[in-house]
């Protein structure tokens, strides 16, 4: 017991021996010249730190200046529309929320291709539709549809409007080129000249019929040109027409069984049956 307090008795000053030793010689004056580390990056980790920050400000510089060259071809400006150009075609896609295609623009070398289930080209102002186009039908909104075509429009089908006009000055053509034209109406059709001539014009027949009603014709004159004019039978005392009988003037209109007209010379009575002849030739 004795020997272990003494132990500890001289541990404490040998402790107390050592830190008045360190606190004493921390107060003398050095006379030896202070060492200095140097702090920061030499040798070969500096050549590659300014290779890289070389190499970064490269980059940096190229790429401002193919974004440069890109806004260039592109004619991408804030004034100027987005233009998209390639060798091929450029194809434009919708997709919905699970990835399938709604609708597909592509514009080709030879053709302009929009698949989707409406297609619609609207005004700029009032955003009206111009041309809407889908399975059912296709409506054209403007106010006016001009083909300026030699051939005008080819239409496989009927064609069913309101109103056909010409324009001013201009006259308006109703034309099949092999083949007849045919118009109808339930309810009657009518052709009107305000200001001209209207006229008919055919290589053969020319056909007037009413089923139920009648053919009215009102004019202050009523002319049939190139009719065939009758004559009476040949007699003895007719053979030869005496030079001085005076030149017919006046007509008569005969009409044959089967509604052929014609001319026949007029005296104090009907002649039509005496030169009814010319019915037998129709």
């Amino acid at each position: 017991m004795d020997r272990s307090a003494n132990l500890d008795t001289e541990e404490l000053k040998m402790t107390r021996e050592q830190y008045i030793l360190a606190t004493h010689q921390n107060s003398l004056p050095r006379t030896e010249h202070p060492q200095f580390y140097p702090v920061g990056i030499y040798g070969w980790r500096k050549r590659c730190l300014y290779f890289f920050v070389l190499l970064l400000l490269v980059t940096m510089i190229v790429n401002l200046a193919m974004t440069i060259w890109i806004l260039k071809v592109m004619n991408f400006t804030v004034d100027s529309p987005l233009v998209l150009q390639s060798d091929r075609n450029v194809t434009v896609n919708a997709r919905n929320h699970m990835g399938q295609l709604t609708g597909q623009l592509t514009v080709g070398a030879d053709a302009v291709e929009a698949q989707c289930k409406k297609f619609e080209v609207r005004a700029s102002e009032g955003g009206k539709v111009l041309f809407s186009a889908d399975e059912d039908e296709i409506i054209i909104g403007a106010d006016r549809l001009k083909v300026t075509g030699t051939e005008g429009a080819v239409f496989g089908h009927s064609v069913e409007t309101p109103h056909i006009r010409a324009e001013p000055s201009q006259d308006l053509k109703l034309e099949s080129p092999t083949r007849s034209l045919v118009m109808e109406a339930p309810r009657g059709v009518q052709v009107s000249a305000a200001a001209g001539d209207l006229k008919a014009t055919c290589r053969k027949e020319l056909h007037l019929q009413s089923t139920e009603g009648e053919i009215f014709l009102n004019a202050d004159t009523i002319r049939l040109g190139n009719l065939p004019v009758g004559s009476f039978p040949s007699s003895s005392s007719s053979s030869s027409p005496s030079s001085s009988a005076p030149r017919q003037t006046i007509y008569e209109l005969c009409v044959c069984p089967n509604g052929k007209l014609y001319l026949s010379p007029a005296g104090a009575g009907s002649t039509c049956q005496s030169s009814s002849n010319i019915c037998l030739w129709s």
